[in-house]
């Protein structure tokens, strides 16, 4: 990793960095310390699990291999605690392979950066991941506007300026979770734990199949409709 230069902003935001590796943890202090985060370290998952519910930072980079309590097992404490599920949790990890890219996501993680990695690549993650908690919508039913895109859950009815398109219940509730948390990666399985309902049966396999209509209705605005190769899916509002 390459030091890079300092930022024209800080945030001020407390980072709590999990990571083993003592030359890679001081690295990182100093890059984000630099550009005005306030962070606490820890060396292992357990101290990791200790330090999120007794300070409450405002995001975590969590590294994938930890002795004794692994990076997956500290999120999946983490998720499971009311204290402390809400806090974005990014994974970095050494292993590029997509099943371990996906378990990180399914346990729970907002994000995540493949080692090694450039400090400005991890600087920009974490300021998406503040962004995208900020301005997540509280009530689930209000209407969405991304770019030209109304998102009317309540009319379950999606309108680009005055046209409305017609979408299936799938499709619309796919649209709508991915756009209610832009650029967040959803993998197949968390969209189909999203929209799986009484009157909608959509499965693994059947979310590629559901995904290509929705772009394909959506016209130009359908490319707002990310893959993430191995992974899944994301919202890029542009």
């Amino acid at each position: 990793m390459v030091q890079s230069k300092r930022l024209d902003s800080s945030t001020g935001a407390h980072v709590l960095l999990v990571e083993d590796e003592r030359d890679i943890r001081e690295l990182l202090r100093y890059n984000l310390t630099e550009h005005g985060y306030k962070v606490t370290c820890a060396a292992s998952g357990e101290d990791g699990v200790d330090l999120a519910r007794s300070r409450t930072p405002d995001v975590v980079l969590l590294d994938l291999m930890l002795p004794t309590m692994d990076g997956l097992e500290v999120c999946r404490q983490l998720r499971r605690d009311p204290g402390t599920q809400a806090i974005p949790v990014i994974m970095l990890t050494a292993k590029g392979e997509e099943r371990d890219i996906v378990a990180g996501l399914e346990t729970g993680a907002d994000d995540y950066v493949t080692k090694p990695f450039s400090p400005r690549v991890l600087l920009a993650r974490i300021k998406t991941v503040l962004r995208r908690r900020v301005q997540a919508p509280a009530d689930e039913h209000a209407t969405l506007y991304r770019s030209a895109l109304a998102i009317d859950p309540g009319r379950h009815e999606v309108r680009i300026g005055d046209q409305s398109i017609e979408l299936t219940r799938t499709e619309f509730r796919i649209l709508h979770l991915l756009a209610r948390r832009p650029g967040l990666v959803f993998t197949r399985s968390r969209i189909v734990h999203g929209v799986q309902g009484s009157d909608v049966a959509v499965t693994d396999r059947s979310v590629d199949v559901h995904i290509v209509s929705l772009r394909r209705k959506l016209g130009l605005y359908g490319k707002q409709i990310e893959t993430v190769r191995g992974v899944g899916y994301r919202f890029h509002d542009a």
